[in-house]
């Protein structure tokens, strides 16, 4: 997936959306975590089946388009199967309006994406930096090589 995601950028190299979310998603992988447990993609379903799933998903971004190749999709965020937040311009912005939640709200990080928000929270926001998991602790060494 993540050497798809590097071909779909260097095919799109003008689209830096497509590239922030190429990157998310494979700061997912890279920390074990799956990059589908953050981002649901819906393609090409009925508003019924989209929200029926979308009731079943506790904590992500969704990613709802007609068709593969469309440009136009509906992108938000999802907690505790609520559309919370809809009309977002792409998966960078969801990502850090997911953060804000959970750091305003002092929720708990999911444990399929507990990694994931840990850097995004104290690696690339800078917040609470102290105390880092090994995982984090990895790759802030590895960044700062």
């Amino acid at each position: 997936m993540f050497t798809h995601c590097l071909f779909f950028v260097l095919i799109l190299e003008d689209d830096v959306d497509a590239g922030r979310e190429c990157i998310i998603k494979g700061l997912c992988m890279y920390l074990n975590e799956d990059p589908k447990d953050l981002v649901q993609e819906y393609m090409d379903m009925t508003e019924a089946n989209t929200l029926s799933a979308i009731e079943r998903t506790m904590v992500g971004i969704y990613v709802a388009k007609e068709t593969p190749s469309s440009n136009s999709s509906d992108v938000g965020v999802i907690i505790e199967g609520v559309v919370v937040l809809r009309g977002l311009e792409n998966v960078a912005v969801a990502t850090a309006m997911l953060f804000g939640f959970f750091y305003i709200l002092n929720m708990k990080y999911p444990s399929k994406l507990h990694y994931t928000m840990e850097v995004i929270q104290k690696i690339i926001m800078e917040l609470d930096a102290d105390d880092l998991s090994r995982k984090a602790q990895s790759l802030k060494s590895k960044v700062h090589q």
